[in-house]
């Protein structure tokens, strides 16, 4: 991937010009635009090929441990609910956010930048991203582990390497080997999952209504408010997966009249539609660990090998049970742990260039988000996975529903947040009130709500307060700095618009005085002390502030 904006020679297969040359901006060939705009001299592939390489991700196995741990705590009916709820709020959220990234063809950190948090303050919600990145990677390494113990007697400990250690190779070449990886298993993992049980239904319709009256180990087995709210905090701790999503989906070809429909459908499909098939594994957890819980025990019946194996036996010789159950797992857990090391990866990197103003390159990250799963794979994460989630989803919604409503209210409603986003270094003030105080506010509130500082009665509407909060705070802050904090300057210097005649981004070309390379309209500026140009990553890079723009 060459930030010289190469013209692949075909719609699906781009390829750089050349080996990466030196040099910090020029070490992303091979790195996907890490912190910038991402071409339209780049993005060949269709929105089909696009949404089917973001959805491959979606194949991990934690929903269905997710699911069954609810499930089991709480009784089916107050799980289904509570899945429910979680799947409206995270497609609601993520719908702004999914259709923002695919049009303006940024990620989900330089979203934020224009949306609210000022270029420094979405430091903290880059922080946010990256930790949801490695706890799963931790999850579904974990999940992983388990499967090559169960098949292949590896103790846990070195399970854990191997799952960790196994997808480096696939992250270095970021969306060119993520979209064929993606595309070719897809086939394999919905036949191995849906197959299996398709048949047990099948043959046991009576499986079914066990499943739907199984009143769990905290109730009675009705409906109970505090169980379903305290089940779809746990679920919500999946609202960070849009993040995921539009890392893919910034590659999204320009919308036309030709390909409109086929865009909107994939955005759709592929930017907030992720949480329907999310939704729809937890209900499938919940279904596997009723199934097997008098044979495995409650403990074992959260785990998607012990889920799998015993749907496999159900259909198939015993010699073959353990083996399909474990590459269902391997195939799984490779699929979504490249994407939580890419977009880890990603999210470090930004976070890392903006407070050093140096680039170290994304692979140093791959390596550091690795680190910190492996940790807490180590740690045995998986014993406590459900208190794991319940504390992280609080700041996680209230990230994505304060840039969620400042898209939606700020901008189209109240029109206090500018339309276009804005990600530059010299555009955009450090700190912009508006989401950092409604973050912090949403996020600190509903932490002390969790862990009981305001009484055990509140404490499963946690994720509640934290919807509310930033939801409603959020415009009033905007309303209350009348949107003086989003723009530090609204002219770039450069006078042809960010925006072509059809309103995508233009593919206008211009070089970079500093790293001599070409890029695209949105991603220049004019250079305060050089009758030129300069690209968004070096003015991140730039210590001595000497080509950014003036107030």
């Amino acid at each position: 991937m060459s930030t010289t904006q190469s013209r692949p020679s075909a719609a699906t297969e781009p390829e750089p010009d050349g080996a990466p040359q030196g040099g910090g901006a020029v070490r992303e060939t091979l790195e996907d635009y890490t912190l910038r705009f991402a071409p339209r001299s780049y993005r060949r592939w269709t929105p089909m090929v696009v949404a089917t390489t973001a959805l491959g991700g979606i194949a991990y196995m934690a929903d269905f441990s997710i699911g069954a741990g609810i499930g089991l705590s709480h009784g089916t009916g107050n799980a289904l609910l509570a899945i429910g709820v979680a799947a409206v709020l995270i497609f609601v959220t993520g719908f702004p956010l999914a259709c923002y990234g695919a049009r303006y063809n940024l990620d989900l950190d330089l979203i934020t930048r224009g949306a609210g948090f000022g270029y420094f303050g979405s430091v903290l919600t880059s922080v946010i991203f990256a930790s949801f990145t490695f706890i799963f990677f931790a999850l579904e390494g974990s999940i992983m582990a388990q499967g090559l113990k169960l098949g292949l007697h590896l103790p846990l400990w070195i399970g854990y390497l191997v799952s960790t250690f196994m997808v480096i190779p696939l992250v270095i070449y970021g969306m060119k080997a993520l979209s064929k990886l993606q595309v070719w298993t897809t086939p394999v993992w919905l036949l191995l999952m849906v197959g299996p049980l398709v048949y047990v239904v099948a043959e046991d319709p009576g499986t079914v209504d066990r499943f739907l009256a199984y009143a769990g180990t905290s109730g009675d087995g009705g409906i109970n408010t505090a169980s379903v709210l305290l089940g779809a905090g746990v679920c919500l701790s999946l609202i960070a997966q849009i993040g995921e999503q539009i890392d893919y989906l910034r590659f999204m070809p320009p919308r036309t009249d030709k390909n409109r429909r086929a865009w909107w459908t994939a955005v759709v499909m592929a930017g907030p539609g992720w949480v329907v098939l999310g939704a729809l594994k937890q209900a499938i957890g919940v279904f596997l660990a009723v199934y097997i819980l008098s044979g495995v025990g409650p403990a074992a019946a959260t785990e998607p090998i012990q889920q799998f194996r015993g749907a496999f036996d159900a259909m198939m010789p015993s010699w073959l049970v353990v083996p399909l159950a474990v590459v269902l797992v391997v195939i799984s857990q490779i699929k979504i742990n490249v994407t939580n090391a890419y977009s880890g990866s990603l999210a470090w990197t930004n976070s890392f260039t903006r407070v050093t103003r140096r680039y170290p390159g994304r692979m140093v990250f791959v390596l550091v988000n690795l680190g910190f799963a492996l940790a807490l794979m180590e740690a045995d994460m998986f014993s406590f996975l459900n208190d794991i989630l319940s504390f992280y989803s609080n700041c996680a919604i209230a990230w994505v529903v304060t840039v969620a409503t400042d898209i939606m209210v700020n901008k189209y409603v109240l029109k206090l947040s500018p339309l276009q986003p804005e990600f530059r270094r010299g555009m955009l003030y450090a700190v912009n009130p508006v989401g950092v105080v409604s973050f912090v506010a949403a996020s600190g509130l509903s932490i002390a709500m969790y862990f009981h500082a305001l009484g055990d009665a509140l404490q499963p509407y946690s994720p509640v307060a934290a919807v509310v909060i930033a939801f409603v705070l959020t415009p009033v802050m905007a309303l209350v700095t009348r949107g003086k904090y989003y723009l530090r300057r609204t002219d770039d210097g450069v006078a042809e618009p960010l925006l072509d005649e059809s309103g995508n981004p233009s593919a206008s070309p211009y070089t970079c005085h500093v790293c001599a390379q070409e890029y695209e309209r949105p991603d220049v500026t004019a250079c305060v002390t050089h009758e030129a140009h300069v690209c968004s990553l070096c003015l991140s890079t730039d210590r001595s502030g000497e080509h950014v723009l003036p107030v």
